[in-house]
Parts: structure tokens; sequence; C-alpha cells
């Protein structure tokens, strides 16, 4: 179904949500018609979007939409819950939600059981829910909508599930940054100075390119904790480790994206300050790994952030020098450190995926952790 009839049909004039990759077609067409304005807004987790547009709908009266991938379900249950339910505020809301891990299509092990799940847990939180597929005509979306329209009146939300596939559109976006260094460079430059220290690294294509550094290296894959899913905890897993290994070095390899998606982490890791936790964030300005869409850390100050945050050292940098620089110095240091690395937009068209298992990945790191104090 062409993206454009989807939006004529669902009626709204508000769009906010985190981007993915079953919901490009989506995305292409509201950055294209929209960029990001009054009209449609990029937030920083799926419970921020919820947030926004029961706002949107207490200033206005009108119905929002939110758009997410499914893998980010779990960040609405809490305000569609206790915000938007009839039994409380009665806020109406359409969720657009992408379908990673639908039964029957394989896909990525962090997408498996949320792909099982999905429709009954939208349903569980009385949400009324429809799918949406290739076959899917305009005259029944247009007939479940109106449906749809009685329950939205009646203060409920309702959510459209699109299958991979589903959704077309003609617009081309290309996005980029002015920044030279490449992300898979950057993470080349690290593996060499952290040796055989532990690194966590976040979902996306950031793990992937580790996972493929090591194979290029002939090293053990035992070195890495590649979070490939529950985006934005990859700094909290790290704080975790470090706070029970307190005399190994402990590397976080994180992503603009996660870092805004749970922002909250960063007050909890320098308040407690493991000496032994170094927090590299790569920062493109994008949701690159779900499409390029871009994110609001170009507009802050992370440094900042960090600091007032209780961190005793952060600093950035947009080159290999200096990069080097600081990887060599936050390794030697005994103190909590974090560096945002300026980094441009694309990965090689060729990148692979991790080979092992995600339980594999994680025995084989417990036992190396286990050699470690």
């Amino acid at each position: 179904m062409e993206t454009k009839r989807l939006n004529e049909i669902l009626g709204s004039d508000f769009f906010t949500g985190v981007p993915d990759s079953q919901l490009k077609a989506l995305c292409d067409y509201l950055m294209d018609h929209f960029n990001i304005s009054d009209r449609h807004m990029i937030a920083a987790n799926e419970g921020n979007c919820t947030a926004i547009a029961a706002g949107y709908h207490l200033a206005t009266g009108k119905t929002p939409v939110v758009y997410l991938q499914n893998s980010g379900i779990g960040n609405i249950i809490n305000p569609v819950a206790s915000l938007l339910n009839d039994k409380v505020y009665a806020i109406p809301c359409i969720f657009v939600v992408g379908w990673r891990g639908e039964p029957g299509l394989h896909d990525e092990p962090q997408h498996v059981y949320q792909g099982e799940v999905t429709v009954k847990l939208l349903e569980d939180m009385d949400v009324a829910t429809f799918v949406i597929s290739k076959e899917t005509t305009e005259a029944e979306l247009t007939s479940k909508m109106n449906e749809f329209k009685i329950l939205l009146n009646a203060g409920k939300s309702v959510a459209f599930v699109i299958r991979k596939g589903a959704l077309t559109c003609d617009a081309k976006v290309s996005y980029k940054n002015g920044y030279e260094m490449k992300r898979e460079e950057i993470i080349e430059r690290i593996v060499s100075v952290t040796g055989e220290d532990p690194i966590i690294s976040t979902t996306g294509k950031a793990s992937r390119e580790l996972f493929e550094i090591r194979e290029k290296n002939g090293q053990s894959h035992k070195y890495d904790f590649l979070t490939v899913g529950s985006m934005g905890h990859s700094s909290s897993i790290a704080l975790g480790i470090a706070l029970n290994k307190p005399k190994t070095k402990i590397w976080c390899i994180d992503g603009d994206g996660a870092v805004l998606m749970h922002m909250g982490a960063m007050a909890v890791i320098g308040s407690n300050r493991p000496g032994n936790l170094v927090h590299v964030v790569i920062n493109n300005g994008a949701h690159e790994t779900v499409g390029g869409m871009p994110t609001v850390a170009e507009d802050i100050n992370l440094v900042q952030i960090a600091q007032g945050c209780g961190y005793p050292r952060a600093v950035t940098v947009d080159c290999f020098e200096d990069l080097e620089a600081e990887l060599e110095k936050a390794k030697a240091a005994k103190e909590l450190t974090l560096i945002e690395v300026k980094c441009s937009i694309g990965a090689r068209d060729d990148l692979g995926r991790p080979t092992t298992t995600a339980r594999e990945n994680k025995e084989n790191f417990m036992k190396y952790l286990d050699t470690l104090s």
C-alpha cells in the first residue's frame, strides 16, 4: 500500500515516533513531506512519543499517530495503561507498529519472542489491532478505520501492525552529516587499544561491525557482549559488570540514539562513578541502523550532560588522531570517562551479522569474565 494513502485514511495531521526499518516507507514519506516540524517529531523513545502525542491531543482535541518498531512496545506500556487508557484520561492514539519477528518469517534473535507476542501485548492493553499486509486493500483499511473511529471517539487507542513489505513510498531520502570518521574504523581503533578488556556494544550495526572486526583480526569473540536488542541499555549492562569486576577495565561502545533512549542511565553511572568504566558514544546524529533518520544528538552537548551527571572526565573528538590519544588516556586512567566520537553516517553494503547465537555469546562472555577480577 502506498504510504500516502495510509496517511490519508488515518486522517491525522501529527506524527511522532522512533524510526524502524520495517516502517522505512512511512519514515521516508514523513521526512519528505514534513521533515522535522510541528507535524512530525522523532522522539527519544516510544514512551516519550506516547506522552508527546497525549500533549498534542490535550492541546488540539485531535488524534495523533505514534509509529514504532514492535520492540518499543515495552516502552509504551506504562503511558498506554496509566495515561491514555479510557479508565484514566481517555486519550485516543493511533499506533503504527512495524512487526519484526513475525511468526513464520526468519528474523534476528532479538526479534523472535517480541514478534510472537506483539499482537497479544497490544490487545492485552485494550488496544484494538489490525494487521496490514501487502494484500490489504484500501477498501479494507478504510472500513477498519471507520470501525476504529468509534473506539477513538470513546477515548480508546488502536494499532495498525505492519507486515514486512506492506508499505511503499516513492520518496528517496538521503541522510548525511559533515563528519569524516567511519564507525567501523572507529571501532577498529577501540579494539586495538582495549586488548583483552571486555567490551559491551550497543544494538545495531556497531555490534555487527565489532563482530566482523574480531573475525578479520582472528580474535576471540569472548571479549565482547553484543547487545543485539534492548536498545539504550548497553551502558547499564556495562555499569553492572564494572561494579562487580572493579579491577578490570570495562568498555561500552554506545550510540547516540541509544543514549538518548534511556539517558537516565548516565545519571546512575555518574552517581556510581566506577573508575574502571569507559563509555564511548559514537555520535552520527542518526538512527542509522533503521534507515538514517535524525536524532536530536546534534543539538545537545553530551560532554556537558556527562559532566552534569558526575562523569569526572568527558571529551569529544572528531578525528582519528584525537580519538587514539583519548582512548590511550582512558585506558591508563582510573576514573570514569566518556568519549564522544563524531562519526559519519553509513556502513558497508556487505556488512554481515554475528554467526554465533545470542546465548553462545553470553556463555562465552561469562566464562571470560569469570577469569577476571
